[in-house]
């Protein structure tokens, strides 16, 4: 196991003004599992490969323990990384595909054989070792690709999208593999992907990042019940957190028929704020429906999702009253509901937040208030 720490770490593509990453500082501990995520662009891949040693880094530094590894060739890092595309051997089977880069360090055959027999045993893949790639499912060449790391014994996994290939059904199945197996393995594992579900239900701590920008890093419970910034907000949770901009005024922020509280000092930052308002976010499992006319604000029906378990409302406020206001009316709204209470497509139903689940942000910048 090891630490792994950035350390200011940028990487500036030839030709671009804006850094693809931007001072990025993350310390991540030995036997850690963290995941960077973001959107398509947000620098995420190129962090990965940075530590890999595939990209250059313009300034800062690297670290794995108390080594710098900014300026080292990748085979010099001891880190082993799984590619999305698999990267397997064709002509290969899957033993020798596993072996390889044993095989490349001159490694004795009876080690070789005794790595690779124990890794196919860890990812059931004992029954494969004589096949080719061309004679396994998706699945199973992930797999292979994570045995043929896992048999280097490296001090830190690197895995840059490995289920984006995968059927969405084989997908939940590997994520919950990939993360049973680096709990038992105990190797510092640094995981990339897009998609937050993903992160959430893997990573001991998730780095979100936005334009080459380090949003927050934090466990996935405290990422969702209190979201540094609007960006960290919307896109953590599925579906995405209600976001609504409301004015501000000498009782506070109003917002679902309610005066939402604000300490002295939440106050003196929205009054600082030119537009003085106050962005309020609440989470679709916050809100309940209500039969009573009057109660929290109404709005009509747009799309239900109903997933079984757990269904969907989706819809715009038609009135105002009682409510936060114009603003809030310009807004599509989600809420979560009895999934054996469903309202019909087009009926008017009232909402209510429930109180003190609320999030409040700066209108202006978009820090967390509360």
């Amino acid at each position: 196991m090891a630490t792994v720490s950035y350390k200011g770490a940028s990487r500036l593509y030839p030709g671009s003004d804006v850094p693809a990453v931007d001072q990025l500082d993350l310390e991540i501990e030995a036997g850690e599992f963290l995941v960077l995520v973001g959107p398509s662009g947000c620098g995420k891949s190129t962090s990965l490969r940075m530590l890999a040693g595939l990209e250059e880094v313009t300034s800062g530094s690297i670290w794995i323990d108390d080594t710098d590894v900014t300026h080292m060739e990748p085979k010099e890092r001891d880190i082993a990384m799984v590619f999305q595309n698999y990267a397997l051997y064709p002509h290969m089977s899957v033993f020798d595909n596993m072996g390889f880069a044993l095989k490349l360090k001159r490694t004795p055959k009876n080690v070789i054989r005794e790595r690779v027999t124990e890794a196919a045993k860890l990812l059931d893949l004992t029954e494969y070792l004589d096949r080719k790639p061309k004679a396994l499912s998706g699945g199973q060449r992930q797999r292979v690709a994570m045995g043929r790391a896992i048999v280097r014994e490296p001090q830190v996994f690197l895995m840059d999208e490995p289920l984006s290939n995968l059927d969405a059904k084989l997908r939940v199945q590997t994520r919950s593999q990939i993360a049973s197996l680096q709990q038992r393995l105990g190797i510092t594992t640094v995981y990339v992907t897009h998609d937050q579900v993903e992160a959430m239900t893997m990573g001991h701590r998730i780095a979100v990042l936005k334009d080459g920008l380090l949003q927050q890093c934090e466990t996935p419970r405290v990422l969702y019940e209190k979201p540094e910034n609007l960006f960290v907000a919307g896109f953590i949770g599925s579906p995405a957190m209600n976001l609504v901009t409301v004015p501000f005024d000498e009782d506070g922020a109003r917002f679902g028929g309610t005066s939402l509280p604000m300490t002295p000092e939440m106050r003196r930052r929205v009054e600082q704020d030119s537009d003085k308002s106050v962005t309020v976010g609440i989470r679709p499992e916050h809100c309940h429906l209500s039969e009573q006319p009057g109660d929290g604000f109404e709005m009509e029906v747009e799309l239900v999702e109903e997933l079984g378990s757990e269904a969907f409302v989706y819809g715009k406020p038609t009135s105002s009253e009682g409510s936060a206001g114009a603003a809030l009316e310009s807004e599509r709204f989600t809420v979560r509901c009895d999934p054996h209470r469903v309202p019909r497509l087009g009926q008017t139903i009232h909402i209510v937040p429930e109180a003190g689940r609320e999030h409040l942000f700066s209108a202006t910048d978009g820090h967390r208030l509360n």
